[in-house]
């Protein structure tokens, strides 16, 4: 049995995500959670909103409404987290946010979904012009920086997946669409199977999961 322990940005247990991710996992991974923002008040979570030139992230909460917060006030949350599951007995740590993150400390190996969606998405798109999904118009530029090594072949749209209804993220495949996209990726951690078949009807093109690209990769090392 391979312990995988999962870090999300926001609180556990994430009942959005685990569901999908275990069908991309080998039937002997045992998965244990950890959130960055478990134990803390409404006040505490408020505390954590972004401020000028920190990376704004999207996530969920335990009671499925969502908060944007800044990266810059959880890291230190993180690494607990990272330490809890290692000491724990996790054989394999995944860190589940696409966004961009410094190294942590750990023992044993530590995966983060940004650089496992990158790369996927790389080889994926060859030289096509990838049109990217990301849950806030904040995000859009750093989007473009994120995904710099494709020579800017890339268009943005955004729509949040932790709201009811696929209004919204329709529009924006559709607008990538209209743009030349060929190929589209969903940009966030939670957007799900269901988000897209939505957006690949709504465009005509194939869309790239995060969820379903990251738990492909990290099932490699269970």
């Amino acid at each position: 049995m391979t312990v995988l322990g999962v870090v999300t940005i926001g609180q556990s247990p994430r009942s959005d995500m685990f569901p999908e991710l275990l069908q991309w996992l080998p039937s002997s991974v045992e998965v244990r959670e950890r959130g960055a923002l478990d134990s803390l008040s409404s006040a505490e979570i408020a505390a954590l909103a972004p401020v000028p030139g920190d990376e704004t992230l999207t996530t969920r909460l335990r009671d499925g409404s969502s908060v944007v917060i800044g990266r810059a006030g959880i890291l230190v949350r993180l690494q607990a987290a990272i330490d809890i599951l290692e000491a724990g007995g996790a054989d394999v740590v995944l860190l589940v946010c696409t966004g961009d993150f410094p190294q942590f400390r750990h023992s044993r190996p530590l995966l983060f979904a940004g650089p496992l969606l990158t790369a996927g998405l790389t080889g994926l798109a060859g030289d096509s012009l990838v049109g990217v999904v990301c849950p806030l118009a904040e995000q859009e530029q750093q989007s473009y920086e994120k995904f710099a090594h494709l020579d800017q072949k890339i268009k943005v749209a955004w729509a949040t997946p932790y709201q009811p209804g696929l209004t919204e993220l329709e529009s924006a495949a559709r607008q990538l669409a209209v743009k030349g996209a060929q190929l589209l990726v969903l940009d966030c951690m939670g957007y799900t199977q269901e988000h897209r078949e939505a957006a690949a009807a709504a465009s005509g093109l194939p869309v790239v999961l995060s969820r379903s690209v990251v738990a492909r990769l990290t099932a490699e090392l269970c």
